[in-house]
């Protein structure tokens, strides 16, 4: 029984058509990966089909009496709850019942005999329900789940105000998870995990009775989770059995035997025409000519898909740094208390680095006390001579309103239109994009922007924050190898193992020196 039913979709925004009369249908208890390139429309699509967006065209109708639970990129939390508060709302509909119940109870004081019979039966109904859905086990439930994602260290009376970004979607993604929606609908869930609690996020959702639909660039993930892939390229949604090593089999096929399809009905254009050319104004070859023409008119043209611009980074070196790039001296990390012990810690020229560990344990607010942009509790940060520091945040906070030029521009006053256009070319945007206004991108898109302007600047110290959030499979790829390349220093923060253990020379586990629980 279908759950979803899309029919003959399509939507753009301006003149950029993102869909184009596509279908698509999900059955109970599919596992489906929504895949492809950033700014293919996917978190689009989610937005649809949750009703948060009306498309241009066609239909989105659910099964009757379909819970759907929608973890987005951009959720919000509200103030003033705490993290117990915000995981037991995912049973306010239960709570509500409950209230009913005793509502019910109350008024069987003065009810008749008739009165109470009816009374009870409707208690009777409600008390079974609450039983079925585990209503009286329901702290139990919250703090199971709240252990397997880390929120349990945390304390679950905290404020989820004092939250970091990554224990914000925690919480969002433990909610809906306790919640047991019949549908999921995951968008990247895996950005601000950290490792451990990828690992027990992959076993729920093997274990998961009801379906999904992951949007994720972490392909070892996705393979591990889903059983169909559906592909979003050039306005089409396509069908694929099987992980994402398989689509990428029947992908890769399929295009082969498209191209050679295509250059076989090319050349037999060519001659079609060829012949028409020189036999149609002869007496005795013209109706030949005729009928080659006839066969062209008639013929369906193959039409390949314009490649798609793939991503080029290359960071630009400066000079060198001298041969301390940083050094604590006995500094602790933190904001109103201290995230971390007193830390003496050295950087030299050359090396790369990550850090690892739990969310919320203070890697970012670690880059940001060494670049100076916060206080340290005690202590200092020594930084060498001669640096020229990269800095790629974990998020955008500035809010532009400005187009992608504009955004490049500001920061390279000196570049000519054309030079901002291909600079922003090589990071994998189309013109499309790149006359786009910023706030309209995909997250994908957006990190593209940022990472041009820093590809661009000349230095020798590259701090990265989660740079691959959001960025999809090719640009990561040519992310890892630039940096590979890179010949100045990188301290890097990032979840994902397959990315960094090829690029950097150590590893800062920083789960060793922080005084949260983890």
């Amino acid at each position: 029984m279908s759950i979803l039913t899309v029919k003959n979709l399509s939507h753009g925004f301006g003149d950029r058509a993102i869909f184009e009369d596509v279908s698509f249908r999900l059955l109970k208890g599919e596992h489906i990966g929504l895949i492809g390139a950033n700014g293919e429309g996917k978190s689009t699509f989610m937005n649809i089909i949750t009703r948060k967006l009306e498309p241009d065209a066609g239909k989105v109708e659910w099964a009757k009496n379909v819970r759907v639970g929608y973890l987005d990129q951009h959720t919000a939390l509200e103030r003033g709850m705490s993290i117990r508060d915000v995981l037991k709302s995912a049973f306010q509909y239960l709570f509500d019942r409950e209230s009913e119940m005793n509502q019910l109870f109350g008024k069987m004081g003065e009810a008749s005999p008739e009165e109470l019979e009816k009374l009870l039966e409707e208690t009777g109904t409600i008390q079974d329900m609450l039983t079925n859905n585990d209503f009286y086990v329901i702290d139990a439930k919250v703090e199971e789940i709240a252990r397997g994602l880390g929120l349990e260290d945390l304390g679950l009376d905290k404020d989820v105000e004092d939250l970091s970004g990554g224990q914000r979607t925690k919480v969002l993604l433990a909610k809906l998870l306790l919640e047991k929606p019949d549908i999921l609908l995951l968008d990247e869930p895996t950005n601000y995990l950290d490792e451990q609690h990828i690992v027990w996020l992959k076993r729920y959702l093997q274990e998961y009775e009801n379906a999904f639909i992951l949007i994720s660039h972490d392909i070892p993930f996705l393979n591990s989770v889903i059983n169909l892939i559906y592909h979003m390229e050039n306005q089409e949604l396509n069908r694929y059995v099987g992980d994402y090593d398989n689509f990428m089999e029947v992908y890769e096929m399929k295009k082969q035997q498209l191209e050679a399809a295509y250059k076989k009905q090319q050349q037999e254009i060519a001659g079609l025409k060829d012949f028409v050319a020189r036999n149609k104004a002869r007496v005795s070859t013209r109706n030949m000519a005729m009928s080659r023409q006839k066969k062209l008119d008639k013929m369906d043209v193959i039409e390949l898909a314009k490649e798609k611009p793939k991503p080029e980074f290359r960071f630009l070196p400066s000079r060198a740094s001298g041969k301390m790039v940083f050094e604590t001296n006995e500094l602790v990390i933190g904001y109103d208390s201290p995230l971390s012990k007193q830390l003496n810690l050295r950087m030299e020229r050359g090396q790369k680095i990550a850090l690892t560990g739990a969310n919320g344990i203070g890697k970012t607010t670690l880059l940001k006390s060494i670049l100076g942009e916060n206080r340290p509790i005690e202590g200092n940060v020594e930084l060498g001579d001669y640096l020229e520091i990269g800095y790629f945040e974990q998020e955008d906070k500035s809010g532009s309103t400005n187009t992608c030029i504009e955004e490049v521009w500001q920061t390279f006053p000196h570049y000519g239109q054309r030079e901002v256009r291909a600079a922003l070319a090589k990071c994998g945007l189309t013109t499309k994009h790149i006359e786009s206004k910023v706030q309209v991108l995909s997250g994908g898109e957006k990190a593209k922007v940022r990472l041009c302007k820093l590809i661009n600047k000349e230095t020798n110290l590259l701090v990265l924050d989660e740079p691959t959030n959001h960025l999809d499979v090719d640009a990561k790829e040519e992310l890892k190898r630039a940096l590979k390349e890179y010949k100045g220093s990188i301290l890097l923060i990032c979840h994902e193992p397959e990315f960094y253990q090829d690029v950097v020379s150590d590893v800062w586990n920083c789960e060793s020196w922080t005084t949260k629980l983890v």
